[in-house]
């Protein structure tokens, strides 16, 4: 009888310390939602690892578009987000779902197309009557149709210039952005990319930068926590501790050194919402 209340103490006292491990490292772990263009620029690899090894928090990405990744926020899936999308995070604020919504960094978008440039777009600083000359010529132009902040800035400049695109020059790919410029550069066609993962597929694409400056194509990223009073279970202190870090002198200064042959990918932004 003593040898079974021994052997339930054991087990007792192994359950209580599996839970309190699991817990403490629950507690140190966040789940960053972020879009495929930090991620394709190399940029959270290059990042995280300085918060970690600052703070001790493990930072699980997620990696998809802003649409989706604003899902995973609204279900309570994630602790935070890294999304570039204005307009989505404004509304997905404003409904409650997320807190501390801070301004991270910028770069910006740019068309890129085949070095032939069949829509004579080079040199075109005005992204409105890019499209339109795309359009007209009826080149082939590949759309991310993925719901992401990219593709949520180009359906707003298609809409500006009141043209509707035709299925058979416009093709929606529901893909990441470097799968995107991939498809573009195997069909010679144009598209809308952000800067920073354009850099980094460059060696691998006979593409060309066609047409960029317009301040339309201004591609602002922020950081923005769960809301514990909707979701109790997120990690609302490590999403905070991310989003002081990223913000801060020291997470600003590693995001202005982060560059690819010689360039920056992002800008940080110095002033605060």
């Amino acid at each position: 009888m003593q040898f079974y209340k021994i052997l339930i103490l054991k087990i007792f006292t192994i359950l209580i310390f599996f839970f309190l491990t699991t817990e403490f490292i629950l507690a140190k772990k966040i789940r960053l939602a972020s879009t495929t263009s930090t991620e394709n620029s190399g940029l959270l690899d290059y990042l995280i690892p300085f918060f970690e090894e600052k703070t001790g928090f493990i930072v699980n990405v997620i990696v998809a578009g802003t649409g989706q990744a604003l899902r995973m926020g609204k279900d309570g899936n994630v602790d935070a987000l890294l999304v570039h999308a204005p307009i989505a995070e404004k509304e997905f604020i404003a409904s409650g779902f997320g807190v501390n919504r801070k301004n991270v960094m910028y770069n910006d978008f740019i068309f890129v197309g085949p070095e032939n440039d069949p829509a004579g777009i080079f040199g075109e600083n005005n992204a409105l009557n890019v499209l339109r000359k795309i359009a007209k010529k009826k080149h082939y132009f590949v759309s991310r149709g993925d719901d992401s902040g990219t593709h949520k800035k180009e359906l707003s400049l298609w809409k500006n210039v009141k043209i509707k695109t035709e299925r058979m020059w416009y093709m929606e790919v529901g893909q990441g952005m470097g799968r995107v410029l991939q498809i573009a550069n195997e069909l010679g066609a144009y598209t809308l990319t952000d800067r920073g993962t354009w850099l980094t597929m460059i060696p691998k694409l006979s593409l060309k930068l066609l047409s960029e400056g317009d301040p339309k194509l201004y591609n602002p990223y922020s950081i923005i926590a769960i809301n514990p009073a909707l979701y109790p279970k997120v990690n609302y202190i490590g999403a905070i501790s991310l989003i002081e870090w990223i913000t801060s002198i020291e997470g600003k200064k590693l995001i202005e050194k982060y560059k690819i042959n010689g360039e920056k990918l992002f800008i940080p932004i110095k002033i605060k919402n």
